[in-house]
């Protein structure tokens, strides 16, 4: 681990400050685009071979069904302990509690007398929940993710997750999925899974929505079937995890050097700021961070991102405040003297931990709030998960005539001045009727082309599908009747 100089904001030119707020370069290059533009090409050509061939090629999982055994999901409680059993659960009657807090109600009203506005919502029906392989089982993502499509009514969760050499996944996920109603759980990881799950495949059916965290080739993968045509929507943009700290004088550096830790230790190219108007609160924090990371399991993965860590001295906390906004991190823990006294003027940030028994470890597990979070910036434009994005919204709108009556004038002078005839037709038609021509009834055999010229009328719009069967009235308005 480097040391890490501080960085005293009140002495920096504004572009320097927007410098010393870079987070690390994210893995995005030509190559890496290239790459998953192939893997998904391949998945979406050959489908189940292609995730097959790429799972052993990644996983080193050779496999002849995609699909996980249910019987593989209803014994993993008997697999996992007591303890971990346990915990599974409290984070799950917390993470439901606080989702189904979050449902929406559908609203009706009357705009004007005879104009009924509604906005209803329905559950999305079938969506993607990936969940990371890695150095460990994530059964905490399954349950963010599982939970939320559960609480929201989702005809069809499936879940899909990278598989051990051995073609198996931790029972600790499998007991997670179950609780949550998850009976579909696909053995495949990577841009591939992505591919399967936006497309579809002979065994994975496609969705509507993926959501879930993952490296960079999934999340590229993400971004890019978001904008391909037959693809698939996605929760939001991913980077890097990262923290953001407010502390004072008053803080506890022990309480903010493990928090900062937290994230380190995610991965090596997560980052962890800390905000201070206290220089000395920041050299203990230095101090307790070496002490920390030594006794960590993951000490070399967390020693790199902690070489991305920054240290900013700021001149009060309301300074802290603007870079923490400027920032716009993932997580944002505030110790201080009051800490909820900031929150009006904390604008921007995926979710905010407040005073020094909040850890974000606390949100990533069981406190109830989701852990699928914008990162690198985006929570300036982008909310935390939640239960509505495993929804969807729509409007519903009925006028009687006396409504479209108390409207029409409003609707017909906005298609003039829009130039949209047809606009204010569709109103005109039926309030006061248009001035059209008499046309009589077609002669048996007669075209309607030929009987419209016989009028003077221009018949070349008629659709090439008009029958000539089909009768043609004239009483104004102008009916179509086979």
């Amino acid at each position: 681990m480097s040391s890490q100089s501080i960085i005293e904001w009140g002495q920096l030119s504004e572009q320097q400050q927007a410098d010393s707020l870079m987070r690390p370069a994210m893995k995005d290059s030509v190559m890496l685009r290239d790459t998953v533009s192939k893997i998904l090409s391949k998945v979406r050509e050959n489908k189940d071979s292609a995730v097959i061939d790429f799972t052993k090629q990644f996983d080193a999982a050779e496999l002849s069904n995609l699909r996980l055994d249910l019987s593989f999901i209803n014994d993993a409680e008997s697999k996992i302990s007591s303890k971990v059993k346990r915990a599974i659960d409290v984070a799950y009657q917390n993470i439901k509690i606080f989702h189904e807090a979050q449902k929406p109600q559908d609203i009706s009203i009357e705009t004007s007398p005879g104009v009924i506005c509604e906005q209803k919502y329905d559950a999305l029906e079938k969506v993607g929940l990936y969940i990371p392989g890695g150095s460990a089982p994530l059964p905490s993502t399954v349950l963010m993710l599982g939970v939320s499509a559960q609480v929201a009514g989702c005809d069809l969760p499936i879940l899909c997750t990278p598989p051990s050499p051995q073609g198996t996944i931790a029972a600790e996920i499998c007991y997670a999925a179950k609780i949550c109603g998850i009976e579909h759980i696909y053995l495949c990881g990577g841009a591939q899974a992505i591919a399967a799950m936006a497309f579809g495949t002979e065994t994975i059916p496609k969705v509507d929505k993926i959501f879930g965290p993952g490296n960079s080739f999934v999340t590229e993968a993400k971004q890019q079937v978001s904008q391909s045509i037959g693809g698939a929507a996605i929760d939001m943009p991913a980077g890097p995890s990262e923290v953001l700290v407010i502390a004072d004088a008053n803080a506890d550096a022990g309480f903010v050097a493990a928090d900062l830790l937290s994230q380190a230790e995610h991965g090596a190219d997560s980052q962890a700021v800390l905000v201070s108007n206290s220089r000395s609160l920041i050299a203990s924090v230095q101090q307790q961070l070496v002490l920390q990371l030594a006794q960590l399991s993951r000490k070399d993965i967390a020693s790199k991102a902690v070489d991305n860590s920054r240290y900013i001295l700021t001149d009060s906390i309301e300074q802290s405040v603007t870079v923490s906004n400027a920032y716009a991190p993932e997580h944002l823990i505030i110790q201080t003297d009051n800490p909820r006294d900031l929150l009006t003027n904390l604008k921007h940030a995926g979710s905010i931990f407040v005073g020094a028994y909040s850890p974000e470890s606390a949100g990533d597990y069981a406190s109830g709030t989701n852990h699928v979070l914008p990162t690198y910036g985006y929570a300036r434009n982008y909310s935390s998960l939640g239960l509505v994005d495993f929804m969807r919204r729509y409007t519903v709108q009925e006028l009687s005539r006396e409504g479209l009556e108390n409207i029409g004038d409003a609707i017909m002078d906005l298609a003039d001045a829009e130039g949209l005839d047809a606009h204010r037709n569709a109103v005109k038609i039926r309030l006061t009727g248009l001035d059209l021509p008499d046309i009589k009834t077609l002669k048996t055999g007669e075209s309607i082309e030929s009987n419209l010229s016989k009028s003077g009328i221009d018949a070349s719009v008629i659709p090439n599908s008009a029958s000539n069967d089909t009768r043609v009235y004239i009483d104004n308005p102008l009916k179509v009747q086979p």
